[in-house]
């Protein structure tokens, strides 16, 4: 056995003994050894392959499954710009605290720096975006190579998985050629490659589901903020406590009687909040989305609690309290009246919007998005992309417990978000669904590229087609003032013909035109496919204008 085919075959099996079972794998000539030892392994059952021939989709992939199974996956690559093209998922997986473990192929020393083909300097490619990086020596026939080998891959995953916070870690893995195995495949190696018994890691690791500190609030009139993390569990201690709840995804994944979905809009109410500041906010993980959040956090009359933060505290005005990992009880009862005035201004809000959308042609996105939340399925999951979409949920949609949200708002980007919603619906036992624009479905087109031999999860895409950025529209350089410029540097109008790029790829589309099409495209189905709607750019800022002058003249000051 020679010495490239020994350690790749190792590396394979410590990672399934450290609970790995979703690899992602780019092919490539340098990468050979651990894509031969790859296959083996999935054909014995031990884990499951996924082939993709975009690095960057990949990697977006393996974040998409790892983000839904809360464990590590792996991706894997040959050297060169190969690597190169996994950054944007580890940029992500890193500001999301999503366990990625990155194992990319190089050349050996002796080819670095000499003018060989595909070469970079992958050394530390990712920067400190990682949470441990490790260049392993070149195999060699010597003792002690397979307790070496073992002993990294555990300190890999211990990483990766995270005692405070998950995140990617990077394994560099110079391979000197042979690259295949040899003819003779019971060629002895220098010592045993056998790991523990029993099937066991090299090295134990404990499992850190241990929440270590607490906030405490302490306050009567309390807001709870959740955002991707621990919605479900932000719900129940609201509601247990008496504090109203909002989140960044609308009413998705939130329940209980203080749940208020229209938490979106009364946040941005001055005359409603300026009877209804909350003393303290519970915040759970990061808000990202809208500026009516960080306006709340940036109060200096109001208390900030972190509760599961990254590395990047959400500190606008850096005035937060307390950080911990989880929440205590509060030292004093919530004010029952606090409560039900949030209560009366959701009610209201959700009137005022339902009321003026029915009044909207269609469709727009926030349309888009309601009748979309609406049709989920029990238990469906729903991929929500950068941009209009993750605000048009958290705008129009209504409470739905029972549905799973996944953003990847870790850097909040576009790259590679049809790859994460295809690599999150493949875990995921329901169907799904994810709601994207065009712009952003565009991007990562080729995140629909599926090999024959490769699963395809029953996920249905909505791709709500502007033409273009929509999200400018609503932002400052959607204003009248810079019309002049407004479309070439902002709009970016595309003109592509979707339905003619799913058919290069063999996906089935279908462009809804009324809401019945909508609603009958909608119905869940298997395998992959798009359901395309097209939607007239220029009625954004309109449409929200008057939006949030009905909330305002409905919820008035509570």
């Amino acid at each position: 056995m020679n010495p490239s085919t020994a350690q790749a075959r190792v590396i394979v099996d410590e990672l399934v003994r450290n609970t790995v079972s979703h690899v992602v794998l780019c092919p490539g000539s340098r990468n050979a050894p651990l894509s031969i030892a790859l296959f083996d392994a999935a054909a014995a059952g031990r884990l499951k392959l996924h082939v993709r021939i975009d690095e960057r989709g990949a990697a977006f992939l393996a974040l998409g499954i790892a983000a839904r199974t809360g464990r590590p996956s792996a991706v894997v690559c040959t050297s060169g710009t190969a690597a190169a093209n996994f950054h944007p998922a580890v940029l992500e997986a890193d500001r999301a605290g999503v366990p990625l473990i990155v194992l990319t192929a190089d050349r050996p020393p002796e080819l670095r720096s000499a003018g060989a083909s595909q070469v970079i300097d992958q050394y530390q490619l990712y920067g400190d975006a990682v949470r441990y990086f490790d260049e392993l020596a070149v195999a060699e026939r010597r003792a002690g190579q397979n307790s070496y080998w073992r002993s990294q891959i555990c300190r890999a995953w211990n990483a990766a998985y995270g005692e405070w916070r998950s995140g990617p870690v990077h394994l560099n893995i110079p391979f000197r050629e042979p690259l295949v195995p040899d003819l003779d495949e019971d060629g002895e190696w220098y010592e045993s490659t056998e790991g523990r018994a029993d099937g066991e890691r090299w090295t134990e690791l404990p499992d850190f589901g241990a929440l270590p500190s607490f906030v405490v609030p302490s306050a009567r009139h309390g807001l709870v903020i959740a955002c991707d993390t621990g919605v479900q569990a932000a719900s129940e201690w609201a509601e247990q406590h008496g504090w109203p709840v909002v989140s960044e995804t609308g009413g998705l994944g939130l329940s209980g009687s203080t749940a208020i979905s229209s938490g979106a809009w009364l946040l941005g109410v001055e005359e409603f909040i300026s009877h209804h500041k909350p003393e303290q906010v519970l915040c759970l993980g990061r808000p990202t989305v809208f500026r009516q959040v960080q306006k709340v956090l940036s109060d200096p009359a109001v208390e900030v609690l972190l509760v599961r933060p990254d590395s990047d505290w959400p500190a606008p005005a850096h005035n937060v309290r307390q950080v911990g990992q989880w929440f205590a009880e509060p030292t004093k009862p919530a004010d029952p009246e606090w409560l039900a005035g949030w209560q009366r201004a959701d009610a209201a809000a959700a009137a005022a919007v339902s009321h003026a959308l029915a009044e909207e042609p269609w469709p727009s996105g926030l349309s888009v998005a309601s009748e979309l939340v609406d049709a989920l399925p029990q238990g469906a999951l729903l991929v929500v992309g950068s941009s209009n979409p993750t605000r048009d949920v958290a705008l129009a949609g209504t409470l739905r417990p029972d549905v799973l949200v996944h953003r990847n708002r870790g850097v909040a980007g576009i790259d590679g978000t049809v790859s994460t919603a295809i690599g999150a619906a493949t875990v995921h036992r329901a169907p799904s669904y994810a709601l994207l624009g065009d712009l952003t479905f565009l991007h990562d087109a080729s995140g629909l590229l599926t090999g024959p031999a490769e699963q395809r999860p029953d996920l249905t895409i909505v791709v709500l087609n502007d033409d273009g950025g929509g999200i400018f529209s609503l932002l400052e350089q959607g204003a009248p003032e810079h019309a002049d410029s407004f479309e070439r540097v902002f709009g970016t109008p595309h003109g592509a013909d979707l339905g003619a790029l799913c058919a290069g790829y063999r996906v089935p589309h279908v462009v809804a035109t009324s809401v019945p099409e909508f609603r009958a495209a909608l119905k869940p189905a298997p395998g992959l496919r798009v359901v395309e709607v097209r939607v007239d750019r220029s009625r954004h800022r309109d449409l929200h204008a008057r939006l949030r002058k009905a909330v305002a003249a409905a919820v008035g000051n509570g």
